[in-house]
């Protein structure tokens, strides 16, 4: 019983997980394009240096 419910919980977390890799939309993308990090803010640009050389 202990090896049945052990291969059914690997086997189920490793479909979930390939689920949810199959889903996501980087995979739809070709070229050489940064890939986007969802979890960064984007940051507003550098104001440009002052040079009065």
């Amino acid at each position: 019983m202990v090896d049945i419910l052990t291969l059914a919980l690997t086997h189920g977390l490793m479909a979930y997980a390939a689920c949810r890799l199959l889903s996501r939309d980087e995979l739809d993308e070709e070229g050489d394009a940064a890939p986007r990090s969802r979890w960064l803010k984007k940051r507003a640009p550098a104001p440009p240096a002052d040079r009065d050389s």
